[in-house]
């Protein structure tokens, strides 16, 4: 049988398997969808979709087996009653094919009782794109009946920016390829930071799919990527699972941090919510009697969110001819806004903040809805959680190195009080510049803030910002607290980056000579090496060590490193807390 015949036997046959993969919101801590993922059968040579779907492309078949699979998911996720929206691959160029009939994907929908509300059409590019003209007007048709638009693979299609910009689509995925290796790749982490610039002007979501990994859902989250996809949170199924347990545990707040990330307890208002089956009247009410009300929250029987209720909104709906008579009966749960923003009272104020800032259609008077465990709790404000933020800024600012930024004495030492208090492993590293002084009597203070600069930097860039933690503790000394595995690969990186970089401080005689003369502290004029890094490491355990003051530990961190500069070039003491400093002590001198 021929590759046209099979292709033939399979669209006709209607031997097409669909399989969905959830989406998640990471802040909500639920499934807001799924995409539908369509298979051939699985003993045939166009079981692959990149198979299955050139094969049509290639015989002008793409729209009836287009079709067919709409068909299949639309009728899976139907019967499956399946949460959230429903994402549907479409071909831009089978909008453009002219058996191409409009209207047939909203008869499916009307057979099986879904609404187009409940659809986004994701527009998968496989093909350049000519006539954008027409491929705009057919995706107008959609927006007409109420469907939505997704852009898929951004950054991976022929023209993708360019039909970000002249489609303005509700929903944009980012490309695998940008997601995979974030976590240990700055580029991009900037690109994806862009597109969540991007996002905000154009009012659209963002989406990353292709998430396998506990590392980049981790950036992704504190990048304010609310919206995610990938093999970690849940894998394609004929038949998936409508609620994860295993998907939420998953997104689970990061307990391994060292920076202040205040909770959602202050921001909690205590309002009580509204049954779905309430009436409109009763709601109203409700409004009139407590004037200082912006929303309500919806729930169900369970007592957990499922949408809110504006009063400036619900009271314009009563306004239109006749609405009175006919709403006031229906329950509150026909004119609520499902698409409202639920977060768990344990998220961090910085991730909540990150996320309200780069969200789209975002108001600043906008109440969300605080949950625990999924269970509604009361209501939080926008505009608090920027005054929050806003009071924090400028608390770090007044604790900050006036130069480098960096945390100064009060966070490194609230860091170390919380490492003793939370009884949490760490290596203290205290890192010192050898020969600073003379070579800022040579060069300038100028020069020499060039290079506590650059050092800040390597060290913000050496550190694992999930989990570690730096500060600047005044002229030359930094602190820095590891817990990442590879403390030790991070800090020869340090030390190599700065070897790198420093080299372009120097005048050439002195590059060439590795060294310059200049007064020591005794004022006698003698020869002094290059700049090289001293780092004192304390090992701080994780069992009870009997020390409860951050001075205390901060102190022995210290005279480690006064060991280790006793080396010249590059050098490293280690001592483990609690035991003699004389058998502990181990210099590495590079």
């Amino acid at each position: 049988m021929s590759t046209l015949e099979k292709l033939l036997d399979i669209i006709h046959g209607g031997h097409i398997t669909v399989l969905f993969q959830p989406i998640v919101s990471t802040v909500q801590q639920r499934i807001i969808g799924y995409e539908a993922l369509s298979r051939g059968p699985s003993n045939s040579p166009l079981h692959s979709p990149m198979v299955l779907f050139a094969a049509a492309r290639q015989y002008g078949k793409l729209t009836e087996l287009e079709m067919l699979c709409r068909q299949k998911a639309v009728e899976g996720f139907s019967q499956q009653k399946l949460p959230g929206k429903l994402f549907l691959n479409v071909s831009p160029e089978s909008l453009l094919e002219q058996q191409h009939y409009p209207g047939r994907t909203l008869t499916m929908l009307e057979t099986v009782g879904m609404s187009p509300e409940q659809v986004v059409i994701e527009l998968t590019e496989q093909a350049p794109i000519d006539n954008f003209g027409l491929l705009y007007s057919a995706l107008h048709h959609y927006r007409d009946m109420g469907f939505s638009i997704a852009l898929d693979d951004l950054g991976a299609g022929y023209s993708s920016l360019r039909m970000w910009s002249e489609l303005h689509p509700e929903y944009v995925k980012i490309d695998r390829h940008f997601i995979d290796g974030i976590h240990i790749d700055r580029i991009k982490r900037e690109f994806v930071g862009s597109i969540l610039d991007m996002a905000k002007a154009s009012r659209a979501h963002v989406i990353a799919e292709g998430i396998e990994l506990p590392e980049e859902l981790e950036v992704l989250q504190d990048m304010g990527v609310d919206w995610v996809q990938g093999y970690l949170l849940g894998r394609p199924e004929a038949h998936p699972t409508a609620c994860h347990k295993s998907i939420i545990e998953k997104l689970e707040p990061n307990e391994q941090r060292l920076t202040e990330e205040p909770g959602l307890h202050s921001l909690l208002i205590q309002v009580d919510s509204v049954r779905h089956n309430e009436t409109v009247k009763n709601v109203l009410t409700r409004f009139q009697q407590q004037a200082s009300l912006n929303s309500l929250a919806i729930v169900d029987d369970q007592n957990r969110p499922i949408g809110t209720v504006h009063s400036h909104q619900l009271a314009q709906a009563m306004l239109r001819p006749f609405a009175v008579e006919v709403q006031n009966r229906r329950p509150i749960s026909q004119l609520m806004e499902t698409e409202c923003l639920v977060v768990d009272i344990q998220q961090s104020l910085q991730r909540i903040s990150r996320l309200l800032t780069s969200r789209a259609r975002q108001r600043l008077d906008e109440d969300f809805i605080i949950v625990d465990n999924g269970y509604y709790l009361g209501l939080g404000r926008v505009i608090d959680v920027l005054r929050q933020i806003t009071e924090l800024k400028i608390r770090q600012a007044r604790h900050a190195n006036p130069l480098t930024l960096l945390p100064g004495n009060v966070p490194i030492n609230e860091c170390l009080g919380r490492l003793l208090s939370n009884k949490q492993e760490a290596h203290l590293c205290y890192v010192d510049l050898d020969g600073f002084k003379p070579f800022n009597d040579i060069y300038g203070y100028g020069k020499g803030d060039e290079v506590l600069l650059g050092l800040a930097q390597i060290l913000r860039d050496v550190c694992d910002p999930r989990c570690d933690f730096v500060g600047h503790i005044g002229g030359d000394d930094f602190m820095l607290v590891l817990r990442s595995a590879d403390w030790q690969d991070r800090l020869y990186l340090l030390n190599q980056r700065f070897q790198s970089l420093s080299r372009h401080f120097y005048r050439p005689e002195h590059l060439a000579d590795g060294g310059f003369g200049a007064p020591d502290r005794e004022g006698l004029w003698r020869k002094h090496d290059l700049l090289s890094i001293s780092v004192g490491v304390l090992h701080l355990p994780a069992w009870n060590h009997g020390i409860t003051d951050p001075a205390e530990l901060a102190e022995k961190a210290s005279h480690a490193k006064h060991e280790a500069k006793k080396s010249r070039g590059f050098s490293m003491v280690c001592r483990q807390l609690g035991q003699k400093p004389g058998t502990t002590l181990k210099p590495i001198a590079l």
